[in-house]
């Protein structure tokens, strides 16, 4: 993309900007009667819409350098369109010390010797500024049409507000909007000639950020002295989407900006961010609520006002164990505490956004560690209950798809009067204002300051641990001041230790839901699958225990770490159990879903798979065998996720664990230690209704 760069001589100083829609910043630098009806029309929506007030704070913000107009003199155009990303260099080392006093001539001078610096061609050729002309349209004369984009801005920015987007992503969401569509139908997809104006005057008007999605960060030379032109001395660029730096970014010529342009590979599949790409950023919808779109904010289902509750009169609807109860109730605490992490006020935290200081810092996170099986679902329900019901926005996310699915119906009926949301490649709800949405990870990267909750689930799950991009998308959604809730049977170690020393605020939910205590595993010596398949034998000790679990009626699953070990092990185990049916699965496994099916209702009994099945399934009466259990690919938060597919049900609570192998690890050790101090602190608060030892 390429824009128009352009300064003006404000009250103290000198500054750089550009635009996307260039008539409207004449407009408004050089119209002052079309500059007061725009923040005139902004203010009466914005008071129309119950934010009374909020227009002349966000005029004032738009507008503090402004302090009369600028001449026809004082304000200055490259007559060429320029790449974004290189006028963004510029707009951003501009030097704050050229004062109003400085010359036409030398501010031209200037732009033109930046224009060439910052060029990533180093033979582009510079024309001179003598002679620019340019028009300034009569929009003191239309007034109305000066009032129209007012209100196309201020709904631009209730629309976008909490997003983060590309260009055409901001089209796609004001395209489905009315008034921004064309009326005629083979017109309807043209909208960035509507589009860009609107985004162009909430610029202005202060109600929206526009940037380039792939930017560079301030370098220092040593001994606190700034490199002026990072460019020079290696940029040090970061995709302003998903946080990569470096290591994931790649330059390639583009046919958009006609420069070598960096883009970032790490974020490609949702979309391509690009050094001169347009990135819309969206206020945080607590700033943006003056400018909000009425029929997009939907009050509380039941019609009142906001109310508090104890936690007691909360929870009882919900029908929770002790152990569940006392836990949400912690979590509700935590929610309702005001002390200093809420002491900033929306001004600081909008101030904030603009300079770029509104970092984590401000967020409240909470961890719900709760061991497998215990109703993590069901426990955030009173969460997610006490945020809309005080009129905020909550999100339930998870690294993976299937798990969306699973909850999308589940809240559904939970909360029948909620507007939901549910996001994932492919949705149909992608563009839709909700309550509560439910999304992936990866959907996380299209908001940023949106929500008053945020529930991480599963957040030691494959995508999301140990994927910086996805931890930094994922502490963006939540609002300043908002909560974030992780949920999580086995922390990562960092978090685990955050907690044990007081630096990270949590609850522990130490039993299931029926209140029984967790399978502690047993340990049986084997030799590596990879021996007994080539000598094609299985040890006694294996059958034996193999025989118990059909014996009981169990149905048995058996983790291996290989994939090409899956289908070998089930040809093995087939003559040794001629009575039962067995079958294997994988990440590989088209027929996975069919096979996991039969695995439930019993069609199935023994069921090879690997750790694709080991969070997200539950099968009655299983018993678990972890093959190869001393194998590196198995740590001890994969061994406990393992081992928590058996004793899930109320009729079956003491299913059989074995870890299997031919040496005993740390690994196997710390997950047997967290799996018995669950039990002990369960057996201690009382929550266990079953006695004896472990």
């Amino acid at each position: 993309m390429k824009v128009e760069l352009y300064a003006v001589k404000l009250a103290r100083e000198w500054q750089v900007f550009w635009s996307l829609a260039p008539q409207v910043d004449r407009a408004y630098w050089l119209q002052p009667a079309f500059r007061d009806e725009a923040h005139r029309a902004a203010a009466e929506i914005q008071e129309a819409s119950g934010n009374e007030g909020m227009g002349t704070v966000l005029w004032e913000l738009a507008n503090r350098h402004v302090l009369n107009q600028p001449r026809h003199g004082e304000f200055i155009i490259w007559p060429s369109l320029l790449p974004l990303g290189q006028v963004e260099r510029i707009r951003k080392y501009w030097p704050g010390s050229i004062g109003n006093t400085t010359a036409a001539n030398e501010i031209r001078n200037h732009l033109a010797s930046l224009i060439r610096e910052s060029s990533i061609d180093k033979q582009i050729m510079v024309p001179g500024l003598e002679g620019a002309a340019y028009d300034v349209p009569d929009f003191a004369a239309q007034l109305p049409a000066a009032r129209e984009l007012a209100r196309q801005a201020c709904r631009a920015a209730g629309l976008l507000r909490g997003r983060l987007l590309l260009a055409g992503e901001a089209c796609a969401l004001l395209a489905d909007e009315e008034g921004f569509a064309a009326p005629h139908k083979e017109e309807a997809q043209v909208t960035w000639s509507t589009a860009a104006p609107a985004l162009q005057l909430a610029s202005l008007l202060g109600l929206l950020n526009l940037g380039n999605a792939v930017s560079g960060q301030q370098v220092h030379a040593g001994k606190g002295r700034r490199v002026r032109f990072p460019w020079k001395a290696g940029e040090l660029l970061q995709c302003q989407r998903c946080g990569s730096t470096a290591a994931r970014l790649r330059r390639t010529a583009c046919a958009a900006c006609g420069q070598d342009c960096a883009y970032c590979e790490a974020c490609l599949t949702m979309g391509r961010s690009r050094e001169c790409s347009l990135l819309v950023s969206g206020l945080p919808e607590q700033a943006v609520r003056a400018a909000d779109v009425p029929q997009m904010m939907p009050a509380p289902a039941n019609g009142t006002q906001p109310q508090r509750h104890t936690s007691d009169s909360r929870l009882a609807r919900w029908n929770l164990s002790p152990a569940q109860g006392a836990a949400t109730a912690a979590a509700l605490n935590y929610m309702d505490g005001s002390d200093a992490d809420r002491s900033i006020t929306w001004l600081q935290r909008l101030a904030g956004y603009f300079t770029g200081t509104d970092s984590s810092e401000h967020q409240r996170r909470f961890l719900l560690w709760a061991v497998t099986g215990a109703g993590k679902t069901e426990m955030i329900f009173p969460l997610i209950e006490a945020c809309l019901q005080s009129g905020g926005r909550a999100l339930i996310a998870t690294p993976r798809r299937d798990v969306v699915l699973e909850l999308d119906p589940r809240l559904r009926r939970a909360f029948p009067e909620a507007a939901i949301v549910t996001l994932y490649g492919g949705s149909m709800q992608r563009w839709e204002y909700g309550e509560l949405t439910i999304a992936t990870t990866h959907q996380l990267f299209r908001f940023r300051h949106a929500f008053d909750l945020v529930v991480i689930d599963e957040l030691d799950a494959f995508p999301y641990h140990n994927d910086p991009m996805l931890h930094f998308a994922a502490e963006r959604v939540c609002k300043p001041g908002g909560t974030t809730v992780m949920l999580s049977a086995t922390p990562p170690a960092a978090l685990q230790r955050a907690a044990r020393f007081g630096r990270l605020t949590h609850v522990r939910v130490p039993v299931r839901f029926h209140r029984h205590p967790l399978p502690v595993p047993k340990l049986i010596q084997i030799p590596p699958v990879k021996m007994m398949l080539r000598q094609r034998n299985l040890p006694q000790r294996l059958l034996s225990a193999l025989r118990t679990s059909i014996a009981r009626g169990a149905q048995v699953f058996v983790f291996v770490q290989q994939i090409r070990d899956v289908l070998p092990l089930v040809g093995r185990l087939r003559p040794l159990f001629p009575g039962i049916a067995i079958d294997g699965t994988s990440s590989k496994d088209g027929e996975r879903a069919e096979k996991v099916l039969h695995f439930r209702d019993r069609s199935i009994r023994m069921l090879v798979t690997t750790t694709i099945l080991e969070r997200g399934v539950t099968v009655a009466k299983s018993d678990v065998f972890i093959l190869d259990a001393d194998g590196r690919l198995f740590d001890a938060a994969s061994l406990v996720q393992m081992a928590g597919r058996a004793g899930r049900s109320k009729d079956d609570p003491a299913g059989s664990v074995y870890f299997c192998a031919s040496a005993r690890t740390r690994p196997q050790l710390s997950a047997i230690g967290q799996i018995r101090s669950m039990n002990r602190i369960a057996r201690r608060k009382g929550y266990l209704l079953a006695t004896g030892k472990e």
